[in-house]
């Protein structure tokens, strides 16, 4: 066998690599395209995000907020800072896009990559005043909760190092929209609020699972870059949704089909 195939075959085996050293090219492409989604998103998320913070009711909201702006920036220069091994330039790449561009709120995205970056299409949808941000949080926060689960598994060693210093700071972001929201679904008006903007987002956020049934995701199971097929992801995340909804009185999340779309595998 060549080098190239005793990786790959060491890889489809549940074997992890390291360092940037004898990364296979397509293994490194996947890995880079993965990690760029992730960069992409969080800051796209934390740009977004930021505006929120002057729509906050109060102080402990404006500070959570705040929180979560700082932190989902800090994440995504951790993974920079992988990505620099392979070559990237950390500050032409953030200086690269803005962030902050949104489509507008009722726009359908082509089944194609809207924008020059690799964010989650879900972060090219505005948000709408501090109650729908909360739901968008929630909602957001719980996929991510799910897809740094899969990714705690990934076979580059440095990037599953650094989601498991990252997974209890988004897991709290969670728990800081679902206490936002409970506060909210307990002021006048706040649930018909809050069930509207989950009716808007949730189709939304399914979208970030990907297509059932990918072939992509087959070829990033075999060199370890994948560990769940997307249907799973998406029932797991439509569980603990329903799940918070139920405490909450809110309604019952719909059952998502999702269809072929960009930015997601």
């Amino acid at each position: 066998m060549t080098g190239k195939a005793e990786i790959e075959h060491y890889l489809s085996q549940g074997g992890v690599l390291t360092a940037p050293d004898n990364v296979p090219a397509r293994y490194r492409g996947e890995l880079l395209r993965l990690m760029s989604s992730f960069v992409d998103s969080e800051l796209a998320g934390s740009a977004g995000f930021a505006d929120s913070i002057n729509h906050a009711p109060g102080i402990k909201e404006r500070i959570a907020a705040s929180r979560i702006v700082l932190e989902k920036t800090d994440h995504a220069e951790r993974v920079l800072d992988l990505m620099s091994d392979f070559g990237t330039d950390k500050t032409r790449y953030n200086q690269a896009h803005d962030w902050s561009a949104r489509i507008e709120r009722d726009a359908t995205l082509a089944a194609r990559r809207h924008g020059p970056d690799m964010r989650l299409s879900v972060f090219h949808f505005p948000l709408n005043g501090w109650v729908d941000a909360v739901v968008f949080n929630v909602l957001m926060g719980l996929a991510t909760d799910v897809q740094l689960e899969e990714m705690n598994h990934i076979s580059y060693r440095p990037l599953a190092d650094v989601i498991r210093q990252i997974k209890p700071r988004e897991k709290r972001h969670t728990e800081l929209g679902l206490e936002g929201l409970e506060r909210i679904v307990a002021s006048p008006d706040g649930k018909s609020g809050a069930e509207r903007s989950i009716a808007y987002w949730q189709p939304k956020v399914a979208d970030t699972f990907g297509e059932s049934g990918s072939d992509r995701f087959d070829r990033l199971n075999a060199i370890g870059l994948r560990s769940r097929p997307n249907a799973v992801l998406r029932e797991q995340w439509s569980d603990l949704l329903n799940e918070k909804l139920q405490r909450l009185d809110l309604s019952r999340a719909a059952e998502i089909s999702t269809v072929p779309h960009y930015g997601q595998e």
